[in-house]
């Protein structure tokens, strides 16, 4: 039976075909690093970025570290999903209350469509990491609410639709440093604003994902499950190796995981992987899907220092999980 994802269709979605002689369930785009270091006229990097279709064609929320380096998110639109004009300045958000402003850092953003509103969450500072939600209509106008939980937690991502009447997000709780542990839980919400009937979803494992692991790009609703593409840690003797994976999670209970990849789906193997601020990172973020044609454009952090991406197709990448289950 073939492999459907919902969702509406992508005709423009950036795509190149797996090279030739290439076996590679996920290949890495001959354009890499799209978005150079350098985009913005104060910016020391811009990496771990959300990017979504919108009008006629893509707007997205970039983590920009400045000069100064400062961890700032600002917005960004393209005709093609591959050339980037991102705004000099972070997004200035609207508060209803002034206690929200008080942030030293933002970053690591995740955008997600529900209905008819872009929702962002990031990592926030509020005495310590914490997930930060805000929204806009139109990459215009945006509005921060308040935090989703209490320090420390990371990896915030929202699914793109209600489950259950609820609002539904993935969460890595964390601590203050940079968290040498760390396993998946899922939350649930009425009104994006309280959260509780926490779940465990998924824990660390061997090999690349041994030290921790957080969700990346918004779930894809598949007829195998929410795909949950996600970056696993291996402590190695030199430092940290972020790799990325995938997993299917059941469609009404999404805590439950179906199935979930032993190897890697792609480690840092490249120089704009290997080389850069932090070394050996892959960190996917966001990813762009065309039900009709089952093209996946993976949009992911390199080496904390540019934005690279990836592509694959829903049946080969589930056929993959499938087979290679943890």
């Amino acid at each position: 039976m073939a492999v459907k994802m919902y969702g509406q269709a992508l005709p423009n979605i950036p795509w190149e075909d797996r090279p030739e002689g290439s076996n590679s369930v996920v290949w890495r785009s001959a354009k890499n690093p799209i978005i150079a270091r350098d985009t913005t006229p104060t910016s020391n990097s811009i990496f771990n970025s959300a990017v979504v279709p919108f009008g006629e064609g893509y707007a997205g929320v970039f983590r920009c570290d400045n000069t100064a380096r400062e961890m700032r998110i600002h917005a960004g639109r393209s005709q093609d999903g591959i050339n980037w004009e991102i705004d000099p300045e972070p997004i200035p958000f609207q508060l209803a209350d002034q206690e929200l402003g008080k942030s030293r850092y933002k970053y690591d953003p995740r955008v997600v469509l529900i209905e008819d509103t872009y929702y962002i969450t990031w990592c926030n500072d509020y005495h310590g990491p914490t997930i930060g939600v805000g929204y806009t209509k139109d990459f215009k106008e945006f509005y921060q609410l308040e935090n989703a939980f209490l320090p420390f937690n990371r990896n915030g991502v929202l699914f793109p639709r209600k489950i259950n009447g609820k609002y539904v997000m993935l969460s890595r709780p964390s601590d203050n440093g940079h968290t040498p542990f760390g396993d998946i839980f899922l939350s649930e919400s009425p009104d994006l604003i309280h959260w509780g009937q926490h779940r465990h979803v998924m824990a660390t494992a061997g090999g690349w994902q041994s030290t921790k692991i957080g969700a990346g790009p918004i779930p894809i609703e598949t007829s195998e499950g929410w795909l949950m593409i996600y970056h696993g840690v291996l402590t190695s003797c030199n430092g940290y190796v972020y790799s990325m994976g995938a997993a299917l999670l059941d469609l009404e209970q999404p805590w439950k995981v179906r199935y979930r990849t032993r190897p890697y789906l792609l480690s840092p193997q490249e120089v704009y992987e290997c080389v850069g601020d932090v070394p050996n990172v892959v960190f996917p973020c966001a990813a762009l899907t065309d039900p009709a044609t089952g093209r996946i454009v993976i949009y992911y952090g390199a080496a904390d220092t540019v934005v690279a991406i990836a592509y694959t197709k829903i049946e080969e990448l589930v056929e993959f999980i499938k087979a290679n289950n943890l």
